[in-house]
């Protein structure tokens, strides 16, 4: 079993965190293995200490559903504590917040994913703190997809976001101190930076290889299977195809009224498409795109999460769909995530390029080879901090 990060601090407390101001950056989804929230454990372990607490998107107990939602600052029921809302007003840590902490710890669960924002709250935390001279300390938890497996082209310049300030592939394969050792080192945020590594995580495993609960650290991220789909269904985002949200089963689900299963799956049969089988169904979403209407598609059922490419399965996708239904597909229009002039699956792409080559007809597989030697450097570059081999 891991042993998390949170439970690591508990168990070897950091002496840098003796008598300092301490501010906590997380969600509901921060427990140890037995459900305990780290800002629990936080104040019986260093009573009095803790001050603030600072929430990401979707709130601190992610109770907001969609994207572009905000959350107002406000005061934590159980704690009494103020919370900091940083998806509302403001992104970045203001300097009066940062004024009632020395030290502020992030504990959050990742995806796995470029396009999710809680590390980039994490990267503003970062900047924050080296503007103020303050410590951050990140508490590790597991990538939920592994460590080893990379995915996608790398995030253009002309392309950065909420969804994606940094050049990473869609599949990164850190964990979240990983993460904030790149950006703060590679990318040459400063601050000071401490890290908490789990126990007993390799980089081979997924989620259900660590035996630890399954907490929602977002509304549409229900259940390990979703992140496991995310990395290419959260492209449907940028589109008129629902992703599933208004289901039970966001991300797992996708479809429209106007799709035709067979014609799809036909139009894949070329494109080699492992691990996973689509299941075409029908569903009724409560909520979100075609509320309340029939719509046509698949369930993702991943078979073998080893041999599954979520980005290449879902780009297949949406060029079989896109070619079959020019009347009726459409792309999303801004806004999305703050940025109000570019295409919202370009955002999610990174990419205008890839876009325009889908749209042309260029083959998934050759799309995908194109960008290997870019995902090799990367896959380099990511090595240097690797804190499990």
């Amino acid at each position: 079993m891991v042993t998390l990060g949170i439970e690591q601090l508990l168990a070897a407390p950091l002496p840098l965190l003796k008598d300092k101001r301490l501010g906590l950056l997380c969600n509901q989804a921060a427990t140890d293995c037995s459900f305990r929230h780290s800002r629990d454990l936080l104040m019986a372990a260093f009573p009095g200490q803790l001050t603030c607490l600072f929430s990401p998107q979707h709130g601190f107990f992610a109770e907001k559903q969609d994207n572009m939602v905000e959350s107002d600052h406000g005061r934590d029921p159980l704690s009494d504590l103020p919370v900091f809302s940083l998806y509302g007003e403001t992104r970045q840590p203001t300097a009066a917040m940062m004024d009632q902490i020395d030290v502020v710890l992030v504990d959050m669960v990742d995806v796995g994913t470029r396009v999710y924002t809680f590390m980039y709250t994490m990267a503003y935390m970062l900047e924050a703190a080296a503007a103020a001279g303050k410590a951050v300390v990140v508490l590790d938890r597991p990538n939920p997809i592994g460590g080893e497996m990379i995915e996608g082209n790398i995030l253009e310049e002309g392309f950065r976001s909420f969804v994606g300030r940094y050049p990473l592939p869609m599949r990164h394969g850190l964990t979240l101190a990983e993460l904030a050792l790149l950006f703060n080192s590679h990318f040459q945020i400063g601050a000071e930076l401490h890290v908490v590594k789990m126990n007993g995580w390799r980089r081979a495993m997924f989620f259900p290889d660590c035996k630890l609960p399954w907490l929602f650290p977002s509304p549409n991220m229900p259940t390990y299977g979703t992140a496991l789909v995310y990395p290419g269904q959260v492209i449907w985002e940028g589109t008129n195809i629902s992703e599933g949200r208004g289901t039970a089963l966001p991300f797992e689900l996708f479809g429209a009224p106007f799709l035709d299963q067979q014609d799809i799956l036909k139009r894949l049969a070329d494109t080699p498409l492992p691990g996973v089988f689509l299941r075409p169904l029908e569903f009724e979403p409560t909520f979100h795109k075609w509320q309340n209407q029939v719509c046509r598609g698949f369930q993702l059922h991943v078979t073998d999460p080893l041999s599954y490419r979520p980005y290449r399965t879902t780009l297949a996708l949406l060029q079989a769909v896109f070619s079959l239904y020019p009347d009726s597909f459409a792309y999303a229009q801004p806004p999305y995530e703050y940025e109000y002039d570019i295409l919202p699956v370009d955002l999610i792409l990174g990419s205008r390029r890839l876009r325009q080559a889908l749209e042309e007809g260029e083959e998934i597989m050759a799309l995908e080879a194109s960008w290997q030697q870019e995902l090799m450097e990367f896959n380099e570059m990511r090595r240097a901090y690797f804190l499990y081999e």
